[in-house]
């Protein structure tokens, strides 16, 4: 199961909570004790996935366009977050 390598993986001992809906597999791999099931823990995270892979065509599914560089994704993300905050007012519009 790939959530259960996943949680093998990190350094679960230094992770105090994790916040997840509702969906069943999640319950199989994170302990009880650190889960937390709620739509008002999760909808913040998803409306930024939403963001990025509206903006960066490196970011969406099922597409051509994907990143070859770590870097360049970085940067992308960067560029995104500071016009979306408003500190690039001069490009983009």
């Amino acid at each position: 199961m790939t959530g259960a390598r996943l949680w093998e993986a990190i350094n679960s001992s230094l992770i105090a909570q994790v916040m997840t809906d509702y969906w069943e597999p999640y319950e199989h791999f994170v302990p009880s004790e650190k889960h937390v099931q709620s739509k008002a823990e999760t909808f913040t995270v998803e409306g930024y996935n939403s963001l990025f892979r509206h903006f960066l065509a490196r970011l969406r599914r099922k597409t051509k366009c994907y990143s070859k560089s770590e870097t360049m994704l970085w940067y992308s993300v960067l560029l995104l977050m500071a016009k979306w905050n408003g500190e690039l007012n001069y490009l983009l519009n």
